[in-house]
């Protein structure tokens, strides 16, 4: 399984739009998801820490995540969102580490959803305050009225081969000797297919074609759906964009393989990243 999805929350839209049922589920059964900012608050077992609406500060918005064995889930709205990057806070890696498949998938939705809410009070339309609406699923704003929703930011993720071998890159920025496949994200105006050739393109000189889906993943850092695609590139030679990569270059299977492994001629991608994935997915083709 992918990190961050199969999530057992029921996410119950038609609840959301009923502001009667909502009221009515913000009882002494509903449980409020623990969270310390940003970060994930854990029991004594390891998994989500869960407390129950009377621990939410008094002016809190909550956003309603779904059900969850029957029980409201809520999520409080923290006074300040987090929009920066995931490398530079390893609590995160470890919280990551530790969780079970399906808490990482639960927190990972709550903390896009309240993430967006707390960096989005202002209306982007005419500067007026915002209001939650929908249980959290929308914010319309108090002067204009226009609507906003939660914003996913779609980045294409892709294994480029080329004569059995991959290119993989270094950004800026990140461990020496740590490598994953190339992203960026689409742009208006573009496919999936279009934007794994122009970012490919941008960043090594190579060009790409015949490019296939092969999965996706939910990044809650702070909210991109990863599009997962492979595809094949025209020839070998490399012209690095210094202002978007560290270096460059291509790595057998039996590199990936041994990287995979632990003793590689690099580092591999996290076992939560979906270019780690896609790495094993290669390898078993």
């Amino acid at each position: 399984m992918i990190a961050f999805t199969g999530s057992r929350i029921d996410r119950a839209d038609n609840v959301r739009a009923d502001p009667d049922a909502l009221a009515g589920l913000m009882n002494w059964r509903a449980r409020l998801l623990a969270l310390d900012g940003m970060m994930p608050g854990m029991d004594d077992t390891g998994g989500l820490a869960w407390t129950t609406l009377a621990d939410a500060p008094e002016d809190a918005e909550l956003v309603f995540l779904g059900f969850d064995d029957g029980r409201a889930c809520f999520a409080a709205v923290p006074p300040q969102g987090d929009a920066g990057p995931r490398l530079a806070n390893p609590a995160v890696w470890q919280a990551m580490a530790a969780l079970s498949p399906d808490d990482l998938a639960i927190y990972g939705g709550a903390r896009s959803l309240v993430d967006w809410h707390a960096r989005h009070r202002y209306c982007p339309n005419c500067g007026g305050n915002t209001k939650l609406a929908k249980g959290g699923w929308q914010r319309n704003c108090e002067s204009c009225g226009a609507p906003h929703f939660p914003r996913t930011d779609p980045v294409t993720i892709m294994l480029v081969e080329h004569d059995g071998k991959l290119l993989l890159g270094r950004g800026l920025g990140w461990p020496e000797g740590r490598y994953s496949t190339l992203a960026g994200f689409v742009e208006p105006g573009e496919s999936i297919e279009e934007a794994v050739a122009r970012e490919v393109l941008e960043e090594t000189g190579v060009r790409v074609s015949n490019v296939t889906y092969v999965a996706s993943q939910p990044w809650p850092f702070p909210s991109q759906l990863m599009l997962g695609c492979h595809g094949y590139g025209d020839n070998e030679d490399i012209t690095l964009d210094t202002t978007e990569l560290a270096d460059a270059g291509w790595y057998s299977r039996e590199d990936v393989g041994a990287a995979l492994e632990g003793n590689g001629p690099f580092i591999a991608p996290p076992p939560q990243a979906i270019a780690n994935h896609l790495l094993r997915w290669w390898m078993e083709r």
